[in-house]
């Protein structure tokens, strides 16, 4: 039983520091790099995305950003997202291999959300 609270409060603790680092990423220009035309990529599966989005994000799921990476420009600024934050650093990742130079990880895309205007 000791245990289990243990693990559970650990859990607890990353989750909470995730949720922070991820709110302080967010105020790192993120805004600014929106407001300057960055196109936001929701790396989410179609049908995550059609449950809701930030509108006018392009929408191509981590599965086949391998695949359809070259749909994208390479001079442009993006800022990924998915539903926690996991996935759209390995987006990032993916997309930096892949030669593209201002990409950035914006998280969840409901804490993008909130600074993203249409």
């Amino acid at each position: 039983m000791k245990t289990a609270f243990i693990i559970i409060g650990l859990i607890s603790l990353i989750y909470i520091s995730y949720r922070v680092y991820t709110t302080v990423s967010l105020a790192k220009g993120l805004e600014q790099q929106i407001a300057n035309g960055a196109v936001i990529l929701d790396v989410r599966t179609t049908r995550e995305y059609e449950m809701g989005h930030i509108p006018g994000s392009i929408n191509i799921s981590l599965g086949e950003i391998r695949h359809r990476y070259s749909e994208l420009d390479t001079t442009k600024t993006y800022i990924t997202c998915c539903s926690h934050g996991l996935r759209s650093v390995k987006a990032e990742q993916i997309l930096k291999e892949k030669g593209f130079r201002h990409v950035y990880n914006g998280g969840a895309w409901t804490d993008l959300q909130k600074i993203a205007k249409p």
